[in-house]
């Protein structure tokens, strides 16, 4: 085409205080122009760079070295691919390869692995970094452990934070593994006794077994000495610092070990154990009594895979709003409040039997795909409505806003701390609009396709596998809210 342009495609490395400015990159690349018309296009446009080839707008595209667009040899073939598709030239200001030729691609793709090999090398370089900071007790980032806030420190003349002693959560802290140390205690006993004496954990929520079980077992709180050495050292975990600096007052970083992916708190083998520069403030009798009484104990396990119920992730309490779990007695599945169970802080959901349950939400969905059916009819066009498009990005921003005010004021004080609850209070009303809002336009998303799958499926209920059975659920419901006697379930049609 004779109205296509050239592209200057420049980037710079902003971690790099030697990296070629933007504005140099451009100049190099205007001068191999030769005074030519260009396109200037950053790294956040390169999509627009890709847009433009493909419409045929682009005759070449000029980089100041090869590095600047590709560092991978896979994306670096995928674009010469795209490149010689579209009959675009290539060319490098400053290294000056000619793409017509054989020779010429064979150098790129020499050029190309070097760069990768470059980047994996820095990749390499900061992991061991990583390792290193860490066995030097530097605080690695992550949120303030309960007990502690941060103050800034410097520590072999670099500059990161320290953990110092919040007495009130730190006296909670005392007092759970002060209970948990009797035998006859368990967890629930505790979460139950420190809610009822109003203790809240991370930006004002109750304390779960969960955060419970964490805390126990966290060396961070413990006065170190040799015993707690002894014991790390029986459970092959890798202790960076000698024994004689187990001194009975520094707590400790546990950090998972390089290539291991097993929960650090469940499996000692192969992690990494380092003296920290705060304070403990457990005793190492009583932190050890704790650990070894949590390592003996098969009551609390984490989160599994749903196997009991098809409806797993969409059951709240109908009072409270958090999860259902279900139990056994005699024989029969229950399901009851998590937050009754941990801390009595909700009256509970009454008595739901979950098969009970299970068959009057599946009659509730063959009822409700059947009035969308109607509603709706089966011809409506599949297509993606601009407005739920936009709505569940404003909802993705809604819940980043959410993660970020979190993030930014972990161990602050009780004044930010409510400012903090109404801010994010205002943010999960707006949330929940949303929801409601996504709910409603999705009746105009859903597809003739899906609409006959999950009818198919509705139909055959009883032969219908397990995680099949999940994704009808998870393409019709948003949440079941239940108790003994009322149901409320939002749809997604």
């Amino acid at each position: 085409m004779n109205n296509r342009i050239d592209a200057i495609y420049a980037r710079q490395s902003v971690d790099k205080k030697d990296s070629i400015s933007i504005e140099s990159q451009i100049e190099f690349c205007k001068y191999e122009l030769k005074g030519g018309n260009c396109k200037n296009t950053d790294r956040p446009k390169f999509q627009e760079l890709v847009r433009d080839i493909k419409r045929g707008l682009i005759a070449k595209v000029v980089v100041y070295k090869l590095d600047r667009i590709s560092r991978s040899i896979l994306d670096f073939a995928n674009m010469m691919e795209l490149f010689q598709q579209y009959n675009v030239e290539f060319v490098s200001s400053t290294e000056k390869f000619d793409t017509s030729t054989p020779m010429g691609r064979a150098m790129l793709n020499i050029c190309i692995v070097f760069a990768q090999l470059e980047r994996e090398t820095i990749q390499k370089r900061v992991q061991d970094a990583w390792y290193s900071r860490c066995q030097r007790g530097f605080k690695m980032g992550g949120k303030t452990p309960y007990g502690f806030r941060t103050e800034p420190y410097v520590m072999d003349g670099v500059r990161t934070k320290k953990l110092v002693i919040e007495p009130t959560e730190a006296a909670f802290v005392r007092q759970m593994y002060e209970m948990y140390a009797d035998p006859q205690v368990s967890l629930h006993d505790i979460t139950k006794k420190l809610t009822a004496d109003g203790m809240r954990t991370y930006h004002g929520r109750l304390l779960s077994r969960a955060t419970l079980s964490v805390i126990l077992r966290n060396p961070i709180y413990v006065m170190a000495d040799l015993d707690i050495y002894e014991f790390y050292k029986s459970q092959g975990t890798d202790i960076y610092n000698d024994a004689a600096d187990f001194a009975g007052t520094n707590g400790c970083y546990y950090y998972q070990g390089k290539g291991n992916t097993e929960d650090k708190h469940k499996h000692l083998q192969g992690q990494t154990l380092v003296l920290a520069p705060h304070e403990g403030f457990i005793p190492s009798e009583l932190w050890l009594k704790c650990r070894k009484k949590l390592l003996a104990s098969h009551t609390y396990q984490p989160a599994r895979k749903a196997r009991n119920t098809w409806m797993a992730g969409k059951i709240k309490c109908g009072k409270c709003g958090y999860a259902l779990m279900s139990a056994h007695s005699n024989g029969i599945l229950y399901l009851r409040c998590t937050v009754h169970a941990d801390s009595k802080a909700c009256p509970g959901c009454g008595c739901v039997k979950l098969h009970e349950l299970e068959a009057v939400v599946y009659g509730a969905m063959v009822k409700k795909l059947k009035d969308f059916k109607t509603l709706t009819g089966r011809n409506k066009a599949a297509k993606i409505s601009p407005k739920l498009t936009a709505k569940r990005l404003e909802l993705a921003q809604v819940e980043s806003e959410i993660e970020k005010l979190l993030d930014t004021l972990t161990g602050a004080n009780n004044v930010l701390l409510s400012y903090v609850n109404v801010k994010i209070a205002e943010l999960d009303g707006r949330k929940q609009e949303l929801l409601a809002r996504i709910a409603e336009l999705t009746v105009e998303a859903i597809s003739p396709e899906q609409v006959s799958q999950i009818s198919g499926y509705l139909d055959t209920w009883e032969n219908v596998s397990f995680d099949d059975k999940r994704r009808v659920v998870d393409l019709m419901i948003t949440t079941i809210a239940a108790t003994s006697d009322s149901l409320n379930i939002t749809w997604k049609i």
